[in-house]
């Protein structure tokens, strides 16, 4: 397991080193606008399967992604006319976005689901990294299933080892992150927030299933104004 610190001076080693990584199907702990995540390549059943275990999730449980703009999510997701006005108003930021996924569009967090969550955070290093890497990388946050959110990596570490996946013992802690987080992206204690908002607009209506960061009354009042054009 490899630790480097997100700093001004190394934060293009530090992008370029997580690209590495995800291209070689490995997994890496990254902070965001909200919360720290555990990211892997969004379309790799292999990588997906891993944050899964990381996070002893339930399989059934879709797994959102993250791209670099709005021009990446279109060659993903079927971005429809609300879709495009809160991509244009609110992202970057802390908002998730469920819309129907394109066709063709198959393995990891798209396996067996007609849907795609979309993520564009405020955040320049998620930003560039997806960039760099060029396609989607998993977003989701850094904890067990069920369990509350760490702010910083140590306490993320320590919650992580005692996942019942891993049958932790005296030496599980480091194991199990040696075996399973490749590369960790410190960025120190972020500042606490609550995760993103998410919005299904893959149906006939909209529908939130999540309110965070963002206000849902920001997002009933994007979709009215578009409505109302």
């Amino acid at each position: 397991m490899e630790r480097m610190r997100l700093e001004l001076s190394a934060f293009d080693k530090c992008v370029s080193r997580a690209t590495e990584v995800l291209s070689s199907g490995g997994i890496v702990l990254y902070p965001t606008d909200t919360l720290y995540g555990l990211g892997a390549d969004a379309f790799s059943d292999e990588a997906v399967d891993k944050v899964y275990e990381i996070k002893g999730r339930d399989e059934k449980k879709p797994t959102h992604c993250i791209v670099a703009d709005t021009e990446m999510a279109e060659k993903y997701a079927e971005v429809t006319a609300d879709a495009r006005l809160l991509f244009e108003r609110l992202l970057p930021g802390g908002l998730t976005i469920i819309l129907k996924k394109k066709a063709g569009v198959e393995g990891g967090i798209a396996r067996g689901i007609a849907t795609i969550g979309i993520r564009i955070p405020k955040n320049e290093f998620c930003l560039q990294l997806a960039r760099a890497f060029g396609k989607p990388f998993t977003a989701t946050s850094a904890n067990l299933a069920g369990r509350e959110h760490e702010r910083n990596v140590d306490s993320i570490l320590e919650q992580l080892s005692h996942s019942s996946i891993s049958r932790p013992t005296e030496q599980s802690f480091g194991r199990v992150q040696k075996t399973r987080i490749d590369l960790i992206i410190d960025a120190g204690e972020l500042p606490a927030s609550p995760p993103s908002t998410v919005v299904d607009l893959s149906g006939e209506e909209p529908m939130i299933l999540r309110e965070g960061v963002i206000p849902s009354a920001d997002i009933w009042n994007a979709i009215r104004d578009t409505r109302d054009n």
